[in-house]
């Protein structure tokens, strides 16, 4: 089963420049000129706006916050960095501390951490007389 390759259509320079003119002076929507012009793509249209034409025509996001909205933020960034810093103290402390436990059985020559497991162990067992 053979499939048929994709129409692929290119437009000159000059016929994006008369859509976006078209929108901008008109006010045309986008799917009227999507309709007249035969163009098939949903963003075709706004990447020529963005190329040739003027950005008032594209949609925007604007974002409204209240002033406690942007204080929790402040707040939050502020708190995360904190958790951060104490996170890189903490790995850095028990970096530190793997080091000790290391240089202390080279030197006593012994594992500490088993040597300290089997006393505990030891130590805790009651005896009864």
């Amino acid at each position: 089963m053979s499939t048929l390759p994709k129409e692929q259509v290119r437009y000159s320079i000059g016929f994006k420049q008369l859509v976006v003119r078209e929108l901008e002076e008109h006010g045309y929507s986008y799917s009227y000129i999507r309709n007249k012009y035969g163009v098939k793509g949903g963003a075709t249209i706004q990447n020529w706006i963005r190329k040739f034409g003027k950005y008032h025509l594209l949609n925007k996001v604007i974002k409204i916050e209240t002033m406690n909205e942007q204080d929790r933020l402040k707040q939050l960034e502020q708190e995360n960095k904190k958790l951060k810093i104490a996170l890189a103290d903490a790995y850095m402390a028990k970096d530190s501390l793997q080091v000790v436990i290391d240089i202390a059985n080279e030197h006593y020559r012994t594992d500490l951490k088993k040597s300290f497991g089997d006393k505990a162990s030891g130590s805790s067992k009651t005896t009864t007389r």
